[in-house]
């Protein structure tokens, strides 16, 4: 499987090509972009291991100089500091503005290169290369970039539109059983939010909780069903005016238990997964969709292997209050996006505290 799919923008385009065996033709494609000769390959430690020999070995044959920085993996290293180390490593190598930074790993180096891109010089290219199926089928895609803070998750970033999103599928191979479900989670969202029939396909499949059981078939159409849901809503609202806010399902309660949780013990998409169920029954709750909805939803999310519950230690209020320093809060309400039934989904800013306190006490 091969494929390409557009990102059309009001000032500009980008491609992001699906194709095995596409980590060592990186060089290649950076060469049709006609970029400047420097290129600073940012990853984490396993990653780098794993998978930074070839890229670099693909860059160099194509005649780019290469430099690299080793970000620490995880969550709660997506900080100012560690972009300030990032930037120091920019400056020793002389990055100028035709330079490209490339991001060889999950959402969190995308988000962290993407950041500095954006800031480096005002503004310089850089090059997605996702590894998780999280980055692949979501956070790669799209052009928001930018680090935590201690009181909230993404609070600090730009949108930074990738010059090229690189997505080769055989990498998932290496991808940790948790990190594969994290991403299963960004899946069903799409299916939920804007495809029957990749939530069809989902329901139809036996088992969603390791790669090795699910047909190649269905992997390719996760990938591509899902890659061309998030380039169709870019494309019609790149900096979330409108549209693009139904990608945040799930993440509002999704983001508070991670920033409750100190970023450590729960992955983003198993935040994401338990903000679902909440958000589900929240709009049960408000009589916008059907108990047998979400049902249908947290069926798939529990066969994808993922949480369904908040962990235990945390407290109610406390989310609640985490809820006010959301991105999506205006004029003070918390915006929740809700389904109306599966392939559909509204914003609201009308969902009484009472619901939320409710819903989250039932889990």
């Amino acid at each position: 499987m091969a494929s390409v799919i557009k990102v059309n923008l009001p000032q500009q385009f980008y491609k992001i090509a699906i194709a095995p065996g596409s980590l060592d033709q990186l060089g290649k494609y950076m060469t049709s972009l006609h970029l400047g000769k420097k290129v600073l390959l940012v990853s984490n430690p396993t990653i780098f291991q794993l998978y930074g020999e070839r890229a670099i070995a693909s860059l160099k044959i194509a005649n780019f100089e290469v430099a690299s920085h080793i970000l620490p993996d995880g969550e709660y290293y997506k900080t100012l500091a560690s972009i300030e180390n990032l930037y120091n490593t920019a400056l020793q190598n002389r990055l100028e503005r035709s330079a490209t930074m490339v991001a060889l790993g999950g959402g969190v180096i995308g988000d962290m290169t993407g950041f500095a891109a954006a800031t480096w010089l005002r503004g310089i290219n850089y090059i997605q290369v996702p590894t998780t199926l999280l980055a692949m089928v979501d956070a790669a895609i799209g052009g928001k970039t930018g680090v935590n803070h201690p009181q909230g998750k993404n609070l600090i970033g730009a949108f930074h539109q990738p010059r090229l999103v690189l997505i080769d599928p055989n990498v998932l191979k290496t991808l940790p059983i948790r990190e594969f479900r994290a991403g299963m989670a960004e899946v069903i969202k799409y299916g939920v939010i804007w495809d029957t029939q990749l939530f069809a396909e989902l329901e139809a499949t036996q088992r969603l909780d390791e790669m090795e059981y699910i047909q190649s078939e269905l992997i390719d159409s996760i990938l591509t069903r899902s890659c061309q849901a998030k380039a169709d809503v870019v494309s019609k609202d790149e900096k979330e005016a409108g549209l693009r806010t139904i990608l945040n399902y799930g993440h509002t309660i999704g983001h508070a238990v991670e920033s409750l949780t100190g970023y450590t013990q729960v992955l983003h998409g198993e935040a994401v997964a338990i903000g679902m169920v909440a958000a589900g029954q929240i709009a049960v709750e408000l009589g916008m969709w059907t108990q047998q909805e979400t049902q249908r939803q947290d069926a798939l999310i529990e066969k994808a292997g993922l949480p369904t519950k908040l962990p235990k230690e945390l407290d109610i209020e406390a989310i609640i209050e985490a809820l006010q320093i959301d991105k999506k809060v205006k004029s003070g309400k918390v915006r929740f996006v809700l389904p109306t039934e599966i392939g559909a989904v509204t914003l609201t800013d009308q969902v009484p505290a009472d619901i939320i306190r409710q819903v989250l006490a039932r889990m």
